[in-house]
């Protein structure tokens, strides 16, 4: 089974600060919208839609991870 990956998944927790954020930060938008074209690029490759090289789908991973603590710290920045 594939895990769902997108942030109000990822954080329930800050469903509302993603929002507020997604309204109000340009940064935090930008950077919300590679995170999820990442993720869904990684799905696809996950569920063979989209074939691909391990060493490819691991260098996408370890980006999604990236963005993924770059809007955490942004979350957590009050």
């Amino acid at each position: 089974m594939i895990e769902h990956h997108d942030l109000r998944h990822e954080f329930p927790e800050h469903a509302d600060r993603i929002h507020e954020l997604k309204m109000t930060d340009e940064q935090f938008r930008a950077l919300f919208d590679q995170y999820h074209a990442l993720d869904r690029e990684v799905r696809r490759i996950e569920l063979d839609i989209q074939p691909t090289g391990d060493e490819y789908l691991e260098e996408r991973k370890r980006e999604r991870v990236r963005l993924k603590d770059a809007l955490y710290s942004m979350l957590e920045a009050r």
